[in-house]
């Protein structure tokens, strides 16, 4: 019973760090908590008298329950959901936002895009230091593949642009002008940053119900527009998108829709809001380096 206990408080002197490898892994809060719960059945069940790194082998065991559900996830894919644009959308819970925002909404919706393997190799060794001998056991890889994976991983999520830094920086601003804006529901802040001849096209699967996209003309009728979901404007952030600045919108780390903007003379000239799964798919979406 003494060493039941003691493997018990030990667990639990883990669980934060599980759970966090697992969010990480994951990006739901209820899929880690499901995985840190799988990984002390598991970690009961086998004992832990010849291990010699305890908290080695739970996070080795946490990370094999969470590779399984990445690749189960990956077979089945959802289907996206609309982006509803002009219903309100129910905030995320705050723990759960807390943890995005810590984390990195978008640096959450990137993950998504690599393989299983890719980012648990990425998680593991660039957030959290595991050696790439230990990672090759859990993707039954040798250490120099599971290098290759966080390597190649680490591309897709910073990406590249062909835009100077400098440009690449200004055009940031504006997009974190507009979203601020809109959070802020501040309609004439949002005239402020588009180009009064701006087009903001929205792909069909955006609105459910529709067979067509919707197009708005002029900065006082998108901006009217982007006020109608400035709820949903709380779970959107700034990205690359194909190498451009650009925006995600991901209620609880949800990839739902991708906006690609552009950006002339410090003004938004147009904006291109995309939901279709095929559309999505395509997009090359990376983080910035701050």
């Amino acid at each position: 019973m003494a060493d039941e206990q003691w493997l018990a408080d030990r667990f639990e002197a883990q669980r934060g760090h599980l759970r966090a490898v697992a969010y990480r892994m994951l990006g739901s809060l209820a899929e880690a908590d499901d995985a840190v719960q799988d990984t002390w059945v598991r970690v009961s069940r086998a004992g832990a008298d010849d291990v010699e790194n305890i908290d080695g082998w739970m996070t080795t065991i946490c990370a094999r329950i969470c590779l399984n559900i990445l690749r189960s996830r990956a077979v089945r894919r959802e289907e996206p959901i609309g982006l509803e644009l002009v219903d309100t959308v129910s905030a995320a819970p705050e723990e759960e936002a807390l943890l995005a925002d810590s984390v990195g909404l978008a640096l959450l919706v990137v993950l998504e895009t690599l393989t299983p393997a890719e980012r648990l190799a990425f998680v593991l060794h660039d957030t959290f230091a595991i050696p790439f001998d230990e990672i090759a056991a859990i993707v039954g890889r040798t250490p120099a593949a599971a290098r290759q994976l966080a390597s190649r991983a680490r591309r897709r999520v910073r990406g590249g642009s062909h835009v100077p830094a400098a440009d690449l920086a200004r055009q940031r601003e504006v997009v974190d002008a507009f979203l601020a804006a809109a959070r802020g529901g501040d309609f004439d802040a949002l005239v402020a940053v588009l180009d009064p001849d701006v087009v903001f096209r929205v792909d069909a699967t955006a609105v459910p119900g529709r067979t067509g996209a919707l197009e708005f003309r002029g900065a006082r009728a998108v901006a009217k527009n982007a006020l109608t979901f400035s709820a949903r404007s709380q779970f959107t952030r700034p990205v690359l998108v194909n190498g451009n600045v650009g925006v995600v919108m991901a209620p609880n780390g949800r990839l739902v829709g991708v906006g690609r903007i552009v950006i002339r003379e410090g003004l938004i000239t147009e904006v291109d809001l995309i939901a279709d799964a095929e559309r999505l798919a395509k997009l090359e979406l990376s983080v910035f380096d701050d």
